[in-house]
Parts: C-alpha cells; structure tokens; sequence
C-alpha cells in the first residue's frame, strides 16, 4: 500500500477539506496513484449528502503542485503507453468537475502543468498574492502538450488567443496577470485563501455557471470573443496565424506546438470529448519523439544541477550578506541587479566615475520599475529592493563584502590591480571573483596573496536573461570558495556549471571554432544572411554573425589570439577580420558592425559596405544542411576534447553549458547528445569528410576516434 498523499477533513459548516501533502517532497507533483487516491475520497464525499463543496489545497506552504512527476514518462516505451497515462489524467479531472458540488482550488504557491490542470478542471480558483504563486502549463518546454485536458479547459476559460499564448510559450503567469487574464477568481493574502475559498464555494453554491453578464459582450473584450471565437471564421483566423507565429519561431524543429494548436481546434468544431480524445493521441506521440526526450533530458539535466554544489568534498558555502561589484558597465550592472534583486543581497557598486554608477543604480531601477509597473511587485517592495543597492568611486563600504566580483575591462595589469585593491580593502575571507571571458583565472590569481579565493564567474548576457553561470576554478581554488559561488548563482536564478581553468574555459571554447567557421564561409565569399539563416533554421537563437555583431567585434577579436596561442592553427580566425576593426566596426555598440541597425521597429539590414572592407565579393553557393552540419560538428568536436581534457566533469554539465550559454538548439539535448543520437562513428565520418575537403580543423577529436572503435556513447 503506498503512503497516503491526501488528507480529508470535512468541516462543521459542510465544506470538505482535501490537503494534498507529497510525502518527503519539498514541491507536490502528480504521482501514478494519485488518481486512485483522489477517485477514493470523490467516492465517499459523492455518497455524503452533508456535503456542500470541496477545497482542495496543499499542505506545502508555497507550493501548490509543480505539475507531473516527469520521472514516469522515462519508463514509458510506445505511444500507446503514454496516451493512456493523459486519459486517466482526463478520468480523474472529469470527475472534479462533474462532481455534484461545487470544487474551489485554494492556490498558494506553484500551480503548473498538472496542477494548474487540476485547478482548471475545479469550479472555482482562488489565488494567494504570494512572490511564488505563478500558474501556467509549461509542457511545451518539455517537448510535450498539456494532457490532462488543459487544451480543451484552458481556451473556454480564457479564450484561445490568450490560452495558445501560454500553451504554445510555456509562460508562467504571476496572480494579478491571472486575474487579469480570468484564469483565477480572486487574489488575496495566503492567511486569507480558505476564508475567501470559502466564501467562492457558497457563491457558486447560489449559482454553478457563473456565466458572464449579457453588458459584458458589449465591451471591447466581448465583442472580440464573438468576432474571434464565437465562428468558425474567427477561430480559423486565429489558428492560422498561431501556426505562422509557429512557424516563424520554431523553424519546424519542434513538433508539439502545432499538436497543441490542433488539439485546441479540434475541440472547437468537434466538441469536447473529441478535443480530449485527440488532446490524448498527441500527447502519447510526443512522448515517444526525439525532441521530447531531448527537452526532458535537459529537465533532468538542470535538476540534478540544483542540487550539485559543484565539489565532491564536504563542505558548506559561506554565508554570503553582501557582494561588491567592480564596474559600473553592462556586465557589472547586470551582476549588480540579479545580486540584488533575485539574490536578495546588498550590493555595492564600484566605478570609476560617478556617472558608472548611476548607470548601474538605473539599469536595476528600469527593470524593477518595469515589474512594479506591470504589478508583479508592489511599489514598496520596488524601493525596497533599491535601498540594497548603493555604489561609491572608493572602496567606502567594502569592507563587509562577503564576496567581490570584478566586471572591468580585458586587461590583466588591470585585474592584478584590483585583486591588490580587494586584498587591502576588505576582509581576509573575501572571496574575490573575476566576470573574464578569456584571461585564464590562474593568471589573475597569480597577483593575489591568497590565491585559494580566486576564482572566475563567467557570466553571460545580457545578464538578466541568460540562464547559464560558468564558474571557473584554479588548482588552487578553495573547495568552500566553489560550493559558495554555486550557492549564490542559484539565488541569481542561474544553471552554474563549475569548469577547470583554460583559455576559452567551456562556453567562448566551443563557441570559438563555430564563430570562426562562418566568418571562413563569409571570407569565401557566402552571403552573411545565408549563413545567419542556416544557423537559425538548424536551431540556434540567432545565427553566428549577428552574435559577433551582438557580442562585440572588438571583445571577439581579442578573445580569438588567447584561444589560437593556446590551440593553434584549428582556432585560427579569418585574417580579413583585422580589417573590421580598423574600419572602426565594433557591432551593435556603435552601430557599426555587419549589419546596420535602423531606428527603433525597423528591422535590421546587412550593411553592405562590410564586403568592401573584408575584400569579399558575396555569391558563393553553400547548401543550408552543409553550413550547419560544419559549425555544429566543430562545436561538438571541441566539446569533446573539453570532456576528455576534464575542462569539464561530465556530459551533462557539457549539455546545459552549450544550451543556456550559447542557445545550443535544445531539441538535440545538447552537443553530446547530438553526437550519441548521430552516433560517434556518424560524427568521425562526417568530420573525417570535412577534414578531407577543407582541411586538418576538422579532424577528429581522439577521444571520439577511440569511442568510434569500441563503439560507446557519452550516455
């Protein structure tokens, strides 16, 4: 008998309590037996006549349910299989929502995938305004479609456009956005959720449809729904241009947006139970695909993350209050906000100049002025997440610095001076930690009287927004230095990932032979869209060359002779690319760059005149497959030498380092599980190919010509 996963407490006033609580878990997630479970205790309130409505809530306090346990899809081999898990999923919710009284779900915390299923399928919602109570069905990111009949429930509550929204997106939506949105009933305090559910349940009691007033179809929104949705005309309208959205963003590479939008449609011109029945059948063909196990094992991937303190010893991180920041610029401020804001930290910014530091103080304040604005957060909590924040042109304040980073420009003289700076000015535990993307962090630690407390935090950007944080570690590096690194990039709300020192470290390693690649096809002559297309419709975010624009010209170009020192000729970059910088070409910083970049809402144009200066005439014919397969096959080759070198200490920090740092295409679950899904003999083959046409950067890595011959894999 397995342990029980709910509690039933039936109230005096008739109202039935139902407290879900996942035994040893922190978060509740939909187990096999809870449908069993949950079909017991319908059973025995449907034959109570006292009973006059259900509140279903969680006993985790912040957690109402995360979604499916995923670790059951693993077991799962046939489509057949997986259909029949969404239908008792379909099974149970049905019966929530047909039971003979009212359900309210009393919602605290996350409310995602099944859970916010669940809630769909109760006849009343009620939200806490809790930080951590978001709602959404974010299946899509897993490569799947909601199962348990949120295609057919979630559209009837919302409307389709707002519901293809969050299915096709995966967006979690904050309580006042649900509101808003008509997804919950009402938002209230956590100490007053089963009060107000209560309240909910003798309102539906009075009236079980709660359907819209006949004024509301006057309104804007009203006479939208009819136009959009309430005709088949409409509907089409809007599901034709959801599948060119599809389109355009996804490039075909992932199937279960277009499953979604057909589940969505089929539920509309054939019924409910059609909707459900089809909603059943794609859910179980996803689950058997490629691309879905790829998405699930990078889910896997970054949970395992979440609790790797990045070392094998025993050690606790050290309790970091406050961090210094060195360097008001882009990377600094970026560091300085997620420090502040997602860390909940106090940070204090150093820079040269009063105006470094306004610009760091603005650049927080513009994205936290942004969520007050849109009511994620009250405009108390705004300001008082700013008074954490101060800054300085003096290390005034930096004394009680548990932990300095240092975001100033490339240059080692400098980075020495700063190390000295820190090592005067704050305490003997003071970790001091280097944002460098390409001076080897034992070169830094070569100026530090404790050189056990450096180490490098290679962050990406725009910080804000990328997910990944590399954390580069010496020989001398300190085990409780690491651990407390890792601590604080998890509360940045970042994946870090902890590498060994060397030129490129992972991330600027692999990425380096890919960037070169394009810029040898540019220098023979292929055009610079037909090579930022190919990599786009392969995958990748943006193609390689508006990453170098994006990146800056001038930070490439003096990464690349670090990487070309330390590996040779295989790194060597195109010689026309000197002249980019001698024509004053620094990318999207000065507008300068390979493309030219119009006036806010104009789309961006190759600058043509980049030709003239690269003495490159554009025309040259290289197939879309062919460019792909040459940067990715590199960029996999290179990854490869990194594992086998202990750069890095497994595939999978491999995986998450080229998806969340260089926007690898997830759908291959990463470089080393593009090479097993290929085959490392495919892969030796195809760049033994390359290496005979174009020469010796292609050859092999010769760990993958020994994994070829003993026929392994990473995995």
């Amino acid at each position: 008998m397995c342990e029980s996963i709910f509690e039933l407490n039936m109230q005096d006033d008739g109202i039935a309590v139902i407290t879900i609580d996942l035994p040893g878990e922190a978060q509740n997630v939909l187990k096999p037996e809870f449908g069993e479970q949950v079909g017991e205790i319908l059973e025995k309130l449907s034959d109570d006549i006292s009973v006059k409505g259900v509140i279903i809530r969680s006993g985790k306090a912040g957690s109402f349910i995360a979604g499916a346990d995923i670790t059951v899809l693993n077991s799962v081999d046939t489509a057949e299989e997986a259909e029949e898990i969404a239908k008792t999923g379909q099974r149970l919710f049905t019966q929530l929502e047909k039971f003979k009284v009212p359900i309210v779900a009393a919602i605290d915390g996350a409310c995602l995938g099944g859970g916010l299923e669940l809630a769909l399928a109760c006849h009343g919602r009620i939200a806490s305004d809790s930080s951590k109570t978001k709602l959404g069905l974010p299946e899509v990111q897993l490569g799947l479609l909601p199962g348990s009949g949120g295609t057919q429930r979630l559209p009837r509550l919302v409307g389709i456009p707002s519901a293809l929204d969050m299915m096709l997106t995966g967006k979690q939506l904050f309580p006042k956005q649900a509101k808003k949105l008509g997804l919950v009933d009402e938002i209230v305090p956590a100490a007053n959720l089963m009060k107000a559910a209560t309240k909910r349940l003798h309102d539906l009691r009075k009236d079980r449809s709660m359907k819209k007033p006949w004024t509301y179809y006057l309104s804007l929104a009203g006479i939208k729904e009819l136009l959009l949705e309430a005709n088949p005309l409409g509907r089409n309208l809007v599901f034709n241009q959801a599948r060119k959205t599809v389109d355009s963003k996804t490039k075909g590479n992932y199937p279960a947006p277009h499953k979604i939008i057909e589940c969505v449609e089929k539920g509309y011109s054939q019924g409910f139970d059609a909707g459900l029945a089809v909603e059943a059948k794609n859910f179980g063909q996803l689950v058997v695909t490629p691309e879905a196990k790829a998405l699930i094992s990078i889910f896997f991937a970054t949970t395992e993350l979440k609790k790797d303190k990045g070392v094998e010893a025993d050690v606790e991180a050290a309790k970091v209050d406050k961090v210094g920041v060195l360097g008001g610029g882009l990377m600094g401020s970026g560091i300085a906000y997620v420090s502040v804001d997602k860390a909940g930290k106090q940070v204090r910014v150093k820079d040269v100049s009063s105006k470094g530091i306004n610009g760091a103080l603005n650049y927080s304040w513009k994205i936290i002025s942004k969520k007050m604005k849109r009511r994620i957060i009250s405009p108390s909590d705004a300001r008082n997440t700013m008074s954490y924040l101060t800054g300085s042109t003096d290390y005034k304040g930096f004394k009680d610095c548990d932990m300095i980073i240092e975001a100033v420009f490339e240059d080692l003289e400098l980075k020495h001076q700063m190390v000295k700076d820190v090592e005067d000015n704050c305490a003997e535990k003071t970790i001091f930690a280097t944002n460098t993307s390409s001076i080897p962090i034992s070169k830094i630690a070569e100026g530090a009287k404790r050189p056990e407390q450096v180490v490098g935090l290679h962050y990406f950007s725009p910080v804000e927004k990328m997910p990944l944080l590399e954390i580069i570690k010496t020989e001398k590096t300190a085990d409780w230095v690491i651990a407390t690194c890792v601590a604080l990039g998890k509360q940045q709300g970042k994946t870090p990932i902890v590498v060994n020192d060397g030129a490129g470290f992972y991330v600027n390693r692999i990425l380096a032979p890919y960037v070169n690649e394009a810029g040898i096809l540019l220098s023979e002559g292929v055009a610079i869209e037909t090579l930022d297309k190919a990599m786009v419709k392969a995958g990748f975010p943006v193609g390689p060359i508006t990453l170098l624009d994006e990146v800056g010209i001038d930070v490439a170009t003096k990464v690349a002779p670090i990487l070309q020192d330390a590996f040779g000729d295989r790194m060597e970059t195109p010689k026309a690319f000197s002249k980019l910088l001698d024509d004053d070409r620094k990318g999207r910083k000065n507008n300068r760059g390979f493309y030219q970049y119009p006036a806010k809402g104009k789309k961006k144009q190759v600058d043509e005149s980049v030709y003239q200066v690269l003495g490159v005439e554009p025309g040259k014919e290289v197939s879309s497959a062919e460019i792909a397969e040459r940067g990715m096959l590199l960029m996999a080759n290179e990854a490869a030498r990194c594992l086998d070198e202990g750069i890095i200490r497994s595939a999978r920090d491999g995986d998450v380092g080229a998806i969340f740092g260089i926007g690898f295409p997830p759908f291959h679950g990463g470089p080393f599980r593009y090479m097993d899904k290929r085959g490392i003999a495919t892969i030796v083959d195809r760049l033994e190919h390359y290496q005979n046409l174009y020469g010796e950067r292609f050859k092999p890595a010769k760990v993958l010509v020994k994994m070829k011959e003993n026929q392994e894999s990473f995995y």
